[in-house]
């Protein structure tokens, strides 16, 4: 199997080639630190954190870095509205993004960099690329001079006329072409800010993060990751200034890009009230429910979030949690050679997310059939394995549950007789739905049944 991404550099599919097959290099943008993760900010952390997870599975050795921008001017209006020192937002915003993707099954990167440990990385580069002719001092301020770079654009695939108005550039009297970029602007003294050559101020957005890049993997990368909203100006500026300040050299070999998120059928916006905070919704739902909902599309389209996409993602986990449950008598054993190829192949086609989600439960059902103790072992090894490498299904099934582990009910009994009722009510055949029932409300549990499934709980 090879595995593929799609390069959004290339507008294509490729296979996955690291310059190192040794030692793959991997940078995601990450949160600006001024306020607590929504749903959109969830999704390329866990996009990427599957994309690690495989990469891993693969490759000797695989770094993975994913910064906090922890200098920005939201964080300033955020510092002056509060009235707290800037270093106070940032620290506390860090710490609950780390607890919620932690609570949604994010591994930790290798590194996570912060902007504000990195201003000499950064002034070296502005100077770099200024002795190269490639960037011009201007009142206080220090500018990428874009039309030196004649890749500028291919990217985004975007004209000069579109460049502009997409990157809502300022008129300024000191810039030599309306599309130059910051790399450098002076601070007032309310602003946080730094000596450097050109007088005390602070990065520009975009040099950030190839500063840190460079520090940290090199001049040239495998990986560079985020959402699409960053493919311009962010990611474009970033390609000009890495080749820029490295003579040429690639800056990275493939760009991957996770699609937008919209909440019932709606941009997320303040003025519509429709964010969703990730921690607001943990207090309904398990992480691991929440991720499941992230994965529940192709990584490259548009995710629409929903109250009941939600829930069915919890009812999924339940039938899947319900066959560990069933398995749980089952010996540990090595994982069989050839029985996660399906999975796998359609994981690494281009991380497709869908078609794995359905080997899984094609997995699971095959599971749930099996006889023999060697068979029932060796699908709860598969289980177990293909639900790691989507971060799911490595909890203990009577915790999923909510259950003491010695339990007398058995779960697995329960998941069941559900799925008997459900399919005995989708054939019409009442009669035996309403005994099913009847035999679960003697079991305590209460039944709600939906189009896809049925969800049940506990009453006792």
């Amino acid at each position: 199997m090879t595995l593929t991404l799609t390069n959004t550099l290339k507008g294509k599919k490729e296979p996955f080639v690291p310059a190192n097959p040794h030692h793959v290099t991997m940078y995601v943008c990450g949160p600006t630190v001024y306020n607590f993760a929504h749903i959109g900010n969830a999704r390329p952390a866990v996009v990427f954190d599957v994309l690690y997870r495989v990469l891993k599975k693969r490759f000797e050795k695989v770094v993975y870095a994913r910064n906090y921008t922890d200098v920005d001017d939201k964080i300033n209006t955020a510092a002056k509205e509060s009235g707290l020192p800037i270093s106070s937002i940032t620290e506390r915003f860090i710490e609950a993004y780390q607890s919620d993707m932690t609570a949604l099954g994010v591994l930790p990167p290798d590194l996570e960099p912060r902007v504000t440990e990195h201003i000499p990385d950064i002034i070296n580069m502005v100077e770099q690329l200024i002795a190269r002719g490639h960037a011009y001092a201007a009142e206080g301020h220090v500018l990428f001079d874009v039309p030196s770079f004649p890749a500028y654009g291919a990217l985004s695939g975007r004209d000069r006329d579109e460049m502009i108005a997409g990157a809502r550039v300022d008129v300024a009297p000191y810039k030599k072409d309306p599309a130059d970029f910051v790399l450098w602007k002076p601070s007032t003294p309310d602003l946080p800010g730094w000596d450097s050559p050109w007088g005390r101020g602070r990065p520009g957005w975009h040099i950030e993060c190839s500063a840190m890049i460079e520090e940290h993997l090199g001049n040239s990368i495998d990986i560079h990751g985020g959402g699409q909203d960053l493919i311009f100006p962010h990611h474009e500026n970033e390609i000009a200034q890495g080749t820029c300040a490295h003579d040429g050299e690639l800056y990275c070999r493939y760009w991957v890009h996770n699609g937008f998120v919209t909440v019932e059928g709606r941009k997320m916006s303040k003025s519509l009230g429709n964010v969703l905070l990730v921690r607001d919704l943990l207090d309904d739902a398990p992480g691991e429910a929440i991720r499941f909902a992230l994965l529940g599309a192709h990584y490259r389209q548009p995710l629409d979030w929903s109250a009941k996409g939600l829930a069915q993602a919890k009812r999924g986990l339940d039938r899947l949690y319900g066959v560990l449950d069933d398995l749980s008598d089952a010996p540990d054993v090595p994982l069989a050679a050839d029985l996660l190829d399906t999975f796998e192949a359609a994981l690494e086609d281009d991380l497709n997310f869908p078609g794995a989600i359905a080997e899984l439960f094609q997995l699971a059902k095959a599971a749930r059939q099996a006889e023999t103790a060697e068979d029932r072992a060796t699908y709860k090894a598969a289980l177990r394995e293909a639900g790691a490498l989507l971060g799911l299904l490595q909890q203990n099934p009577a915790d999923w549950f909510g259950r003491p582990a010695e339990d007398d009910c058995d779960t697995a009994t329960i998941q069941r007789l559900v799925e008997e009722r459900f399919a005995a009510r989708s054939a019409r055949d009442f009669a035996t739905a309403d005994q099913i029932r009847d035999e679960l409300t003697a079991l305590g549990v209460t039944v709600e049944d939906h189009a896809d499934g049925s969800a049940w709980r506990r009453t006792g």
